[in-house]
């Protein structure tokens, strides 16, 4: 096929406008990701392959949290996220941290609380793995906890009454519900800008991800290509 050809078909004459929660098809709408799937080639779906979960779960989330005017924002990030995909469970961690760190300053004392207790767990989790990924993400987890110190303190009283955590690690439906509660604690927030905040928090999670994923690949090239044989 021919590159115009497929740039045409990839990127149509009218781009939709973004509205909340599933389509049906495109001519009832779009939501970020039935977008994306749209872009990729897939079967129309708010859940396509193209995207790491976690990631498509946030970008659903901050497209159906945010008004019309912020949303329609979001169009430039969609062929961002296509692609970017990975089976590693440090990046839902990590992705829900980023999330935590968004939320902690701005949400209700109800949120900030469940929030530092999920980010609490998170550090004990990435103080597990040895690689700079998680290392950065220990350093935003204690950044977003320095944020908000009275919930700091309040969950590790909490965790230190519970007692200590018999499973170590968070599954991925804990991050995915770290990430529901940061963007729903943002836009129900008593702040001016909650459109940027959820806009710039969706913004830096692709940009992590696409790191992440990048450097994953470039882990699995290298003995790829030193394998190769030599040409003579």
């Amino acid at each position: 096929m021919e590159a115009p050809m497929r740039d045409a078909m990839a990127y149509p004459d009218v781009m939709p406008i973004l509205s909340p929660g599933r389509h049906r098809s495109p001519r009832r709408g779009a939501c970020f990701m039935e977008f994306a799937s749209y872009l990729s080639g897939e079967r129309w779906s708010d859940h396509p392959a193209c995207t790491q979960g976690t990631l498509a779960h946030l970008a659903r989330m901050v497209n159906d949290r945010t008004t019309d005017s912020g949303r329609a924002r979001l169009t430039p990030l969609i062929p961002t996220v296509i692609g970017l995909t990975s089976d590693d469970p440090l990046l839902d961690v990590l992705l829900a941290v980023r999330a935590a760190h968004a939320a902690l300053p701005v949400v209700a004392v109800e949120r900030q609380r469940s929030q530092a207790v999920a980010v609490h767990v998170a550090i004990a989790v990435l103080a597990v793995h040895g690689d700079a990924f998680a290392a950065e993400g220990s350093e935003l987890a204690r950044a977003a906890l320095r944020a908000a110190p009275a919930a700091d303190a309040w969950a590790a009283r909490f965790i230190e009454e519970v007692g200590p955590i018999r499973r170590a690690g968070m599954s991925v439906q804990q991050c995915r519900d770290v990430v529901t509660g940061a963007v729903d604690g943002i836009a129900r927030a008593c702040v001016s800008d909650a459109d940027d905040r959820l806009v710039s928090l969706l913004t830096a999670a692709v940009s992590d991800t696409a790191r992440f994923v990048g450097a994953e690949r470039a882990a699995t090239d290298v003995p790829a290509r030193a394998e190769a044989p030599v040409a003579s």
